[in-house]
């Protein structure tokens, strides 16, 4: 029966990374995005906030530095709800009620899937920290090893979020506008782009939103984890978010809401 589990597993696993290298438009847009923001967004935001701003832990960096963290964390998000979209298609095609066919206990062939698109997610991340070298980004060699489990939990979390959000929408044509209803508030509320210090002078209201947003606490898991640093409130946070949403995207999954609506 083991063997039954592993050999599931790496069918779903081979099958999402042979479709995300065939979507080719998707891998491309998932790094030119975050290159564009870093490039020219930061020249921008680095005239208003000056050359170099002060990290979490006290030393200066530049604003390039300061907001990779925020846009690796983009490409997490819009892959995880880029792999909520695929299972939504898969639902109303009907691929996904044969998956769902096999004897395997559905949250572990979820799961799988949650896998599998977390891992996809580690990839473009680690794609693009490669890109951003060439762009004033000078990240120590023990933070890309630091980094790995910290992308991957911030992966299955936004992932599970993204399941989550589409059992509550039976039709493909609804989920593109939630995505953006959830995308663009989790990121522009949060530490991604500016610090929260920042925030605060601006507006007391802003920065209590920012601070209760999960994805501030994934941000800034991976701003630590970049340079071999554990930032503890941060990862008690995400693993908390993460245990309990996917908990819920797990148990709540319909497999037969679809056109019809039922």
């Amino acid at each position: 029966m083991n063997r039954n589990y592993l050999y599931c597993f790496n069918g779903i696993v081979k099958r999402d990374v042979f479709r995300f290298f065939q979507q080719r438009s998707r891998l491309l847009s998932a790094l030119i995005r975050p290159l564009l923001w870093l490039v020219v967004f930061a020249a921008g935001f680095r005239a208003a906030l000056g050359v170099s701003i002060m990290e979490p832990y006290g030393t200066y960096i530049t604003y390039q530095q300061y907001i990779v963290p925020g846009l690796c964390c983009m490409i997490i998000l819009f892959n995880g709800m880029q792999s909520s979209l695929s299972m939504v298609y898969d639902r109303e095609m009907g691929s996904m009620k044969v998956l769902l066919m096999s004897p395997l206990p559905r949250p572990f062939l979820l799961g799988s899937k949650l896998v599998a698109s977390a891992l996809l997610s580690l990839l473009q991340v680690v794609i693009f920290l490669f890109f951003a070298q060439f762009v004033d980004v000078d990240i120590p060699l023990i933070g890309y090893f630091t980094a790995i489990p910290a992308i991957f939990l911030v992966a299955f979390f936004l992932g599970s979020l993204g399941l989550m959000l589409s059992n509550l929408i039976k039709q493909l044509e609804n989920f593109a506008g939630v995505m953006n209803f959830v995308i663009f508030p989790m990121f522009f509320l949060s530490s991604a782009l500016y610090p929260l210090w920042k925030m605060k002078e601006a507006s007391l209201w802003l920065y209590w939103l920012c601070q209760f947003n999960p994805f501030t606490a994934c941000v800034e898991l991976l701003r630590f984890a970049l340079y071999g640093e554990v930032e503890p409130t941060a990862l008690t946070t995400v693993i908390i978010v993460t245990t309990v949403v996917s908990f819920f995207a797990l148990m709540s999954f319909r497999p037969q809401h679809g056109r019809s609506g039922k």
